[in-house]
């Protein structure tokens, strides 16, 4: 497999694992203004009422699947020059199509508006958090190894 796209899916995946750690303790601790965990209500939405388990585990290995992805093509469109800035310009592209895509598509309305624009800051936060951390880790192994 091509280095670029080890790479990709490898931080795609360590981004995703930081910004779901940070949206679970909001989670938990009722901080976080949404209803429920974005990829557990897409989930949800999809196959209708399952387990609370099975909702949960279904949406975060979607959730990850589609963070590995956005890290890959990431990768490939960015090359070898990354950097923490780029990684955040990709966050907040990500963030975007949450925001007037998938939340439109839950009933969420754009940027959350049907249920609190709250929604809309909480997301950027772990959108700049996936994209820092992404473009931090990338931007650091092409350093060391290319």
């Amino acid at each position: 497999m091509d280095m670029h796209i080890k790479k990709g899916i490898k931080w795609g995946l360590l981004a995703t694992l930081s910004m779901t750690v940070i949206m679970l303790i909001g989670m938990i601790t009722k901080i976080s203004p949404m209803p429920a965990p974005i990829p557990v209500a897409l989930v949800k939405m999809a196959f209708g009422e399952l387990p609370k388990p099975a909702l949960m585990g279904i949406g975060m290995l979607a959730h990850f699947i589609y963070g590995g992805v956005a890290g890959l093509v990431f990768t490939l469109v960015i090359k070898n020059k990354v950097n923490i800035w780029k990684g955040l310009g990709w966050g907040i592209f990500l963030w975007l199509g949450m925001q007037l895509i998938f939340l439109p598509l839950l009933g969420w309305g754009i940027f959350g508006s049907a249920i609190s624009p709250k929604i809309a800051v909480a997301t950027l936060m772990l959108h700049l958090v996936y994209g820092s951390t992404l473009g931090w880790g990338l931007g650091r192994q092409y350093k060391i190894t290319s």
